[in-house]
């Protein structure tokens, strides 16, 4: 016997041959089906035609090689080692050629039949997912091969089958063609990692069918139709519907919305089978120029959701697929785009069950080819189209049925071309009720939506007011913002000035964060790998870590404040008429779902609390209600009152009592602090005191507030720079990162140039500049003193051309190892000046540990914002303003100069920043920089903090 080691499919740019025509994704009622997931032998070679194909024949000894989990991925199982890259190929771009060292990894499993296994009818060998091209054999017939990484391939095998000692042989190539048309922004992962099914197919049983549930919003009715390839029967007992396929039936339903998602069970039977059906009735238009659904416009407040797991990659569980739609339900989000291919088939099964919006996107992105100037572009290369058209097809025939899928995507960045055109021609011919989307179309030639990126505030606006010109049809187009707040580490800064914009212009339908949940893969050594941790020769580092999940799922500050950001119950109210304004942000939903509570509280502590009624208000309606008379007797300081939009009752999505929205209303100011200067300094000993503070005669420099020691206070313009700081503003190129390196600022000396003893004052004047700059700023430093409390005042005058703002501008200073923190302001979590809409001020507490967000690359994290007062290892400070609070075991340069998490070792000392300014943030490590107005512009300051410590006993 003779064995081939042709490898010529691999680089063949058709889709593949052998396969089953696509067909929608479903679960027998009665068929049997047999899972060949779990362990399969596993052989790894470096190219393509290492070996030939004498392992796919029955009897082959596979005892000495390896075993892998299916799904899986072989190089996330010690096999090899992940690659990633943003955009670039990671190999010569030569298409549709790829290179020689291939990794190709043998898989075999041998499989019983079940002893109940129906002689009977035919069957059918599915896969879910393979990574980039397999090709298949059982009991060494060859079936044929495929590419398409992302979307399902079936098999007929019936005939091949017994009822023991099946040999499954699948050889998969990391590379082929079809990693050309695959480039999204990820780890390159070979490998089998979905799942892998045997599916017995009965004399007469169902082939494809396509459910159309529509909904008339004015008369309240839906309609029925089922087509299916083998006629037969449809039944939904719940609206008494009895009827043929193909006929269609109209009765009065409930409608399927994101924000009510009714769904009907059903049954689709035909001579040979039963298949289950969820209905959800909903109408999908474009329609007065905007995106509507059973009538209404929508306003997405979505995210990019790639698959991810930091130990399994892209093979997902199902319970995975479900943390990850009840994480989004309980933080207000209401869409998602399945970037950039089609999710697994489970994952769109809990969308309709628990209520997404979704835009399923189609497995294409030629992303690399930007840097030729698109030139060879698969996607306006004919010899490409019936690939792209096979990748479109196995989308819209898999996915069609269900509700939750309400708009199209071509695919992702893979510029302009004529193949896009064919798949937009063939969508639009196969299902006509959804809307077409894909951002790389600018004059919107083959789409129904103006879809951008990372668009500037002020673009977004100027688009909303119909400014932005562009072809005729695409001024008649709603505008969605695809991707939109790059939530890559600290941030995205920002979002709560889109969401006004969305909700001010009709036009803006809203947008789709980017994205999800960060890419890094679990390390034993490094916390979370990412981007060059595994050695690869082109890689984009970790801008793979962009997710408002940190890779173990726990939400980053960024999915707090966009929850806040895009909740649907709008509270607010300016404590000047007692009145609380609420606000019914859905679409669809009233608010009888949701109970109203408030609490009064005063300096952070609740003084009363108790339940408002809030009338059941309609989409978009609101109402103004008055709140009751403060409680007699409340402490004095600082009120405000709370008032919350909980669950009142048990959803499937979260508990009676989860928090849906928000608002804080002032009652009574702020009593600010004041010390009497009182205490006059005196020297001895080296030592200047002056009330409970003590400082170092020469410098000037504080040593201590009564016991507690306080080492290096000094002003702080620096912080370790974040992702966006980094970044380039797209419209600007403008990089602050680098710009306030240019200039030193992370480098900044101290010139002491004067220590001062007035009659009631210590002055310790300063300049603070960087070496070989003429720029820096005046720095004094006046301490006051009641006898028990200690004042500084700071004051601080930018000399010099300063061009650019500065990162910070507060103190810094050291205490010995504390571990508790309490603290007056704004919690729990981190905030900055344009991250700060989910900031709660109450009364809060934490560890040191606890302050500390866990970016997967260190950078600034962890400021509390518009702190009254802090307490600290026995020390006091309040501010006049309020200030940020920062406490870290480490150093700023130590947090800058670490490339992963486990580059952190606590020292003895936590150093504390109290922040006058920050600057913003912003979404500049792909997007805007921060809006002008959360720029720290460098121009004259001045702020105070009072320190106290009580006496030892």
């Amino acid at each position: 016997m003779s064995f081939r080691t042709s490898t010529q499919y691999v680089e063949d740019v058709s889709p593949g041959s052998g396969a089953l025509p696509p067909r929608a994704w479903y679960a027998s009622c009665d068929a049997m089906s047999l899972s060949l997931n779990g362990g399969w032998r596993f052989r790894l070679s470096d190219t393509a035609d290492a070996e030939d194909d004498s392992f796919a024949t029955p009897g082959y000894d596979a005892g000495g090689w390896a075993e892998v989990s299916v799904p899986g991925h072989w190089v996330l199982q010690g096999h090899g080692s992940p690659v990633y890259t943003n955009h670039l190929y990671p190999f010569p771009v030569d298409p549709p050629r790829v290179p020689t060292e291939n990794p190709t990894g043998d898989h075999l499993r041998l499989f019983d039949l079940p002893g109940d296994w129906p002689a009977d009818g035919g069957a059918v060998l599915r896969f879910d997912g393979v990574e980039s091209c397999a090709r298949v054999w059982l009991n060494g017939t060859d079936l044929g091969e495929f590419k398409g990484s992302r979307l399902p391939h079936e098999f007929a095998v019936g005939h091949l089958l017994r009822p023991g000692g099946n040999v499954l042989a699948v050889r998969v190539h990391q590379w082929s063609a079809g990693s050309y048309l695959e480039d999204q922004d990820q780890w390159w992962l070979p490998g089998i990692f979905r799942d892998v099914t045997l599916l017995h197919r009965p004399a007469g049983g169902v082939l494809d069918f396509f459910v159309h549930a529509s909904y008339d919003h004015t008369a309240g009715a839906g309609t029925l139709r089922v087509d299916s390839d083998v006629a037969g029967r449809v039944t939904v007992p719940d609206l008494g519907i009895d009827v043929a396929t193909g006929e269609p039936v109209t009765v009065p339903v409930e409608p399927w919305s994101a924000e009510t998602p009714r769904l009907y069970d059903g049954v689709l039977a035909t001579e040979g089978e039963r298949v289950p059906l969820r209905v959800g009735f909903r109408t999908v238009e474009l329609s007065d120029g905007l995106i509507k659904v059973n009538g209404r416009p929508v306003l997405f407040k979505g995210v990019n959701r790639h698959e991810w797991h930091p130990e399994r990659g892209r093979a997902l569980d199902l319970a995975t697929m479900r943390e990850d739609v009840l994480l989004m339900k309980r933080h207000n989000i209401n869409a998602v785009r399945t970037s950039h291919y089609p999710p697994h088939p489970a994952f769109l099964g809990l969308c309709d069950e628990l209520g997404l919006w979704v835009i399923d996107e189609c497995d294409l992105e030629t992303h690399g080819f930007t840097e030729q100037g698109w030139r060879d572009n698969p996607v306006d290369d004919d010899r490409w189209t019936p690939a792209l058209l096979d990748r479109a097809a196995r989308m819209v025939e898999r996915d069609k049925n269900h509700p939750s899928v309400v708009i199209w995507s071509l695919g992702n960045e893979a510029g302009t071309g004529r193949g896009l055109t064919a798949m937009a021609g063939w969508i639009r011919g196969r299902d006509p009720s959804r809307p077409l989307h894909y951002e790389g179309d600018p004059g919107c030639r083959d789409t129904d939506v103006y879809s951008r990126m990372y668009a500037g505030h002020a673009e977004v606006e100027r688009i909303g007011r119909r400014l932005d010109g562009g072809t005729h049809k695409r001024r008649q187009l709603p505008l969605i913002l695809c991707e939109y707040g790059h939530a890559m580490g600290n941030g995205p800064g920002g979002l709560a000035d889109y969401q006004r914009l969305f909700e001010t212009h009709e036009r803006l339908q809203g947008g789709f964060v980017w994205e999800w949940i960060d890419h890094g893969i679990a390390h034993p050594e490094l916390g979370y790998a990412y981007g060059g941790d595994f050695g690869e020769e082109l890689h984009d580092g970790n801008f793979v870590c962009d997710g408002l999940l940190f890779p173990d799922r726990r939400p980053s500050p960024g999915l707090t404040e966009y929850k806040k950001v895009i909740e649907p119950v709008g509270i607010s109210g300016d404590g000047t008429d007692g009145t609380v304004r609420v606000t019914n942000k859905h679409d669809f939903a009233d608010l009888s779902a949701l109970a109203f509570t408030w609490s009064y509280e005063v300096e952070g502590e609740a003084a009363d609390s108790g339940t408002l009624a809030v009338p059941a208000l309609a989409p978009g309606a609101s109402a103004d209600l008055e709140l009751p008379e403060p409680p007699p007797g409340a402490p004095a300081g600082e009120a405000l009152w709370t008032v919350r939009a909980v669950l009142a009752a048990d959803t499937p999505w979260a508990p009676k009592g989860h928090v849906v929205a928000w608002g804080q209303i002032p009652a009574a100011k702020r009593r600010t602090p004041h010390v009497t200067a009182t205490a006059r300094p005196v020297a001895g000993d080296g030592v200047i005191t002056l009330g409970p503070g003590v400082f170092d005669a020469r410098t000037g420099a504080l040593r201590a507030v009564g016991d507690v020691a306080v080492s290096g206070l000094r002003l702080d313009v620096w912080r370790a720079t974040t992702d966006n700081d980094d970044g380039a503003d797209w419209q600007s190129d403008l990089r602050h990162g680098p710009l306030w390196r240019k200039l030193g600022l992370h480098r900044m000396r101290h010139r002491l140039d004067a220590v001062e003893m007035g009659a009631d004052a210590l002055t310790v004047r300063t300049r603070v500049a960087a070496a070989a700059r003429e720029t820096g700023l005046s720095a004094v430093y006046r301490w006051t003193s009641d006898g028990d409390r200690l004042r500084l005042t700071v004051g601080t005058v930018p000399e010099g051309d300063w061009t650019v703002p500065l990162p910070r501008l507060g103190i810094r200073f050291g205490l010995p190892a504390v571990d508790g923190v309490e603290w007056y302001g704004g919690g729990p979590g981190e905030a900055y000046p344009d991250t700060r809409t989910a900031s709660v001020v109450g009364r809060w507490r934490s560890t040191v540990e606890g302050l500390q967000t866990p970016y997967v690359r260190p950078q600034e994290n962890g400021a509390r914002i518009d702190v009254r007062w802090a307490e600290l290892g026995g020390l006091r400070v309040e501010g006049e303003p309020a200030f940020w609070l920062t406490a870290r075991r480490w150093t700023t340069e130590q947090l800058d100069a670490a490339a992963h998490r486990t580059d952190l070792v606590p020292g003895d000392t936590v150093w504390v920043n109290l922040d006058h300014g920050q600057h913003g943030i912003g979404s500049q490590s792909c997007g805007p920089a921060p809006l002008p107005r959360y720029h720290l512009r460098a121009e004259p300051a001045e702020f105070s903090f009072v320190f106290s410590a009580p006496a030892t006993p």
